[in-house]
């Protein structure tokens, strides 16, 4: 990646960062203040939409209706709520970065709210029809999983074709989540890519 994907503040351009998740590649920051690095993992996590499995625990927590569920009202703030760690990939850089893309309309939040505080959630890119997962976070139990159904019953109804996980992970593969070799995870992109739903529009 040439250094003129970067602005003068060190946030990435949003026209370079489109087409690098067009191109099944995304950004990490190294440090918190440091380099950017760019990956394309190989094996590919994804999440297949209609593969999705809700754990029976979870099923019970879901009849409660636990959690009032909002998109897109606070993009920065379900940032803020990952990076919150002790090691985190999300700079200010980062965070700035994607920020950006939020304005523009490419950004998402998916969002657990109880009492008006702000209990856990997601966020990521949606580009054509591909969401790419980038992190979620809890403050409370079960708010991250229920942010994950209302994100997959999102894009089950609004025709979105490919959950990208970026990798796979032993809390995801309970939900359904699997490895995919590159080159195939590369030929279902660019034919998601092909489809225009709209992410917000329920």
């Amino acid at each position: 990646m040439s250094e003129s994907i970067f602005t003068e503040d060190g946030t990435i351009r949003p026209a370079a960062l489109i087409a690098a998740y067009r191109s099944g590649m995304f950004p990490m920051a190294l440090s918190r203040h440091g380099e950017i690095g760019w990956f394309s993992p190989d094996p590919r996590g994804v999440l297949p939409l209609d593969e999705f499995h809700i754990p029976h625990g979870l099923k019970r927590a879901l009849k409660k209706e636990p959690f009032e569920i909002r998109i897109d009202t606070a993009f920065g703030e379900v940032m803020d709520g990952c990076a919150d760690r002790t090691s985190t990939w999300i700079s200010p850089e980062i965070k700035a970065s994607y920020v950006r893309l939020f304005e523009l309309g490419y950004g998402h939040s998916v969002e657990c709210w109880r009492d008006s505080e702000l209990c856990g959630g997601l966020y990521g890119i949606a580009i054509g029809g591909v969401f790419f997962g980038e992190s979620m976070f809890s403050r409370k139990t079960d708010a991250s999983k229920i942010a994950l159904v209302a994100l997959i019953d999102r894009m089950k109804v609004n025709g979105f074709r490919l959950l990208d996980t970026q990798w796979s992970t032993p809390h995801l593969a309970q939900f359904g989540c699997r490895e995919m070799p590159r080159h195939e995870y590369l030929r279902q992109l660019n034919a998601a890519l092909l489809v225009n739903p709209e992410f917000s529009n329920q």
